[in-house]
């Protein structure tokens, strides 16, 4: 016998949780932002008179002392701001005026001294043609960077990587203290210039600085200078000789290979061009200040004729 089918089971339904009940602290804070501590004491504050404006006469007259000496020290403040800045101004113009003046006379004076350069120049070689030596007293004169130079050639530009300042890490081409930043050296410029020498440029110049036996690259900080004298990047390598030979010699050069590789791993970006019409100035300096010349041995000389 069948029983009769039970019911089916039905179960209870539960009550949906609050959505907010995981976060009962952050609730708690929302609906009590001020601690129950200081609320019952701002109360009993306000209950017993305290707080707020002050009351008395005397507090009332010290606030206001206190606002009036305020606002005296900031009006004071801005009247000597307002009557120092003309001062100030009139003294900036006296020194850009200044500086000005200054540098139109060195100027002049410098523009002077080429003048007198020329004029020793000239005479050096007039004096030297009539000795009968005006071939070598030109060809002196070139090598030595007294004359200004024109001829075919090459035109190097080297300049700093376009990250340059952002690398970090250590120097890989030295170990002079410097992190590397690709930046060019003075070491690099250095290189550069002995090897178009070594090339066969007969005259070379950085930015127009003319390079001669006595100059001297060197750095001061991460600037270079030539002669003591700051370069700013791109740095304009111009080199007199046979133009196509003088460029395919220099690449083919160790220096050559050098600045390639600096361009390969540090980023640092070079061109070079073979120029047909080049013009590089004269030396601002051919001084010598020790050598002398050599003179002719006299017993030597006595013994040889006698």
């Amino acid at each position: 016998m069948c029983g009769m089918p039970q019911p089916p089971v039905r179960s209870t339904p539960t009550r949906p949780p609050r959505p907010d009940a995981s976060m009962s602290l952050l609730t708690n804070v929302m609906d009590h932002s001020l601690d129950d501590g200081y609320a019952e004491a701002a109360a009993r504050k306000q209950a017993a008179g305290e707080g707020g404006l002050p009351k008395t006469l005397r507090a009332k007259l010290g606030l206001a002392v206190g606002l009036v000496l305020a606002a005296l020290v900031v009006t004071v403040g801005a009247a000597q701001a307002r009557v120092a800045a003309p001062v100030v101004a009139k003294e900036r113009e006296e020194l850009v005026d200044r500086v000005e003046k200054e540098t139109q006379a060195a100027d002049e004076l410098e523009e002077t001294v080429d003048k007198l350069r020329a004029d020793v120049n000239a005479r050096q070689r007039e004096a030297l043609k009539s000795g009968g030596h005006g071939e070598q007293a030109d060809l002196v004169s070139v090598l030595s960077g007294a004359v200004e130079v024109r001829g075919p050639g090459v035109k190097l530009v080297v300049d700093d990587a376009k990250e340059a300042g952002s690398a970090a890490g250590g120097d890989a081409r030295g170990s002079s203290g410097f992190s590397d930043t690709g930046r060019v050296r003075d070491r690099d410029m250095q290189r550069v210039v002995n090897g178009l020498w070594e090339s066969g440029a007969e005259a070379v110049s950085i930015n127009g600085q003319r390079l001669t036996a006595l100059s001297a690259i060197r750095a001061a900080g991460d600037a270079i200078l030539v002669d003591n004298r700051p370069l700013v990047p791109p740095y304009t390598v111009l080199a007199v000789g046979d133009g196509e030979r003088l460029s395919r010699a220099f690449q083919d050069s160790a220096d050559g290979l050098y600045l390639n590789a600096l361009q390969e791993n540090f980023g640092i970006r070079t061109n070079i061009s073979a120029q047909e019409d080049l013009r590089l100035p004269a030396a601002p300096s051919v001084i010598v200040r020790t050598a002398q010349p050599a003179q002719p041995n006299t017993e030597t000389t006595e013994k040889g004729t006698s």
